[in-house]
């Protein structure tokens, strides 16, 4: 048993080190995720909404992640980060422009089903970079 948990889950697609969310990948600093806020556009979907601004350098997709005490508790606001890490993780490199994307999902997120969560992703993810390509 031990040895099939250290080889990944073959139901999901990307484990075991096929696709990856780096730390370069990550938006990690408090005044990039406020410059994304104030200077960026917003996408709305039923159990998220995407804030995302075009970075001027060039590179890949830059994705971090916002959740509220409004969520619920702080198990519940861990799982939903683990299910959106995991969305990101297999559709982050449909989205290769330079943008830098805040996910916030709202309540509704703990319950809906990762299927769903994922379609919600991938969705958002085709609508920035039509709209950054479209930019420039």
């Amino acid at each position: 048993m031990k040895e099939f948990a250290r080889q990944g889950s073959p139901r999901m697609p990307g484990s075991g080190g096929r696709a990856k969310f780096p730390r370069t990948a990550r938006l990690l600093r408090h005044s990039d995720f406020d410059r994304v806020y104030k200077q960026g556009k917003r996408h709305f979907a039923a159990h998220m909404t995407v804030f995302y601004l075009r970075r001027i350098s060039g590179g890949g997709p830059r994705i971090g992640f916002t959740l509220g005490k409004v969520v619920g508790t702080a198990v519940e606001r861990n799982r939903v980060k683990r299910r959106l890490r995991e969305t990101v993780r297999l559709h982050r490199l449909e989205l290769m422009v330079p943008v830098d994307v805040v996910i916030h999902p709202k309540k509704t997120a703990i319950r809906v089903e990762f299927s769903e969560l994922e379609k919600e992703v991938r969705r958002a993810f085709e609508l920035v970079a039509k709209s950054v390509r479209k930019a420039t």
